[in-house]
């Protein structure tokens, strides 16, 4: 009985899950540039730290967001993504509400959560690197000109 006690002591204390999460701005609309993405990255930092929640990796495009998360199991995935989209979309409004003119919504419903297990190198490294790699995709161009 002590053993099971002492195991789920450290299961609750030091274990955290890992996910890759990907979730787009409303319409596609390019609104992640200058000011406002880096301004989201200091957003995202700080909503979470106050949750004990680690940024393992993360990468604002134009019209979408990737991030790496460690996440507690004490908070499920969608609180979390819940939280970061909500707050943030709230800070972004008040600091840039001159910029975003209409509704207060900055991000569309929904998002993409993928479990990170021992190819953590692998997503860490498409994150950084995901910039390029639509830009490199958007040189083909077959279409007749």
């Amino acid at each position: 009985m002590l053993i099971l006690k002492f195991l789920s002591y450290i299961y609750n204390k030091l274990s955290f899950f890992r996910y890759q999460i990907v979730w787009v701005s409303k319409y596609r609309r390019k609104k992640l540039y200058g000011q406002v993405r880096r301004r989201f990255g200091e957003i995202t930092r700080d909503l979470c730290r106050q949750k004990g929640i680690g940024l393992v990796e993360g990468h604002a495009m134009p019209d979408h967001v990737h991030l790496c998360l460690s996440i507690p199991p004490k908070y499920s995935i969608s609180y979390v993504v819940g939280y970061l989209k909500g707050k943030s979309a709230i800070r972004l409004h008040q600091k840039f509400s001159n910029k975003m003119r209409g509704s207060k919504s900055f991000w569309a419903r929904g998002y993409f959560v993928s479990t990170v297990g021992l190819d953590e190198n692998q997503v860490r490294q498409y994150i950084r690197h995901q910039e390029n790699e639509e830009n490199r995709q958007r040189e083909f161009d077959f279409q007749n000109k």
